[in-house]
């Protein structure tokens, strides 16, 4: 078993930040990936961030100098940093992990998602 738990959303001004958690618990070989993708209402889901085991992240443009992903590989977890919020922001965010469960013999990883926290950006 597998869970992923996102913590930190909330309602926050225009300008102001947030900061976002997420932890992958249970039986984990290996995690590749961890990121954060949002959904706002009407629309799909996007990518808003990535980063590899290694630390390589990849941003979605309007993260670009706004959000910061990091990631501790020793307790599975990751953290986005958002500034400069603004309306266009407010979604719910899931937390994204590709992980490798222990016992997978192909070494195969499998996409787990967090239930979502909802972000949003209003004066």
């Amino acid at each position: 078993q597998v869970q992923v738990v996102e913590s930190g959303g909330g309602l926050v001004q225009p300008g102001g930040s947030l900061r976002l958690s997420c932890e992958a618990s249970g039986s984990i070989f290996s995690i590749n990936f961890m990121g954060w993708y949002r959904q706002a209402p009407g629309k799909e889901r996007e990518l808003v961030a990535q980063i590899s085991y290694s630390g390589r992240t990849e941003y979605a443009e309007y993260a670009k100098g706004r959000f910061s992903l990091s990631r501790n590989n020793a307790k599975n977890t990751t953290y986005l940093l958002m500034n400069s919020l603004n309306p266009d922001d407010t979604a719910v965010y899931y937390c994204n992990a590709k992980i490798i469960p222990t016992g997978e013999r192909l070494r195969l990883s499998f996409d787990y998602w967090g239930q979502g926290t909802q972000v949003t950006v209003s004066s």
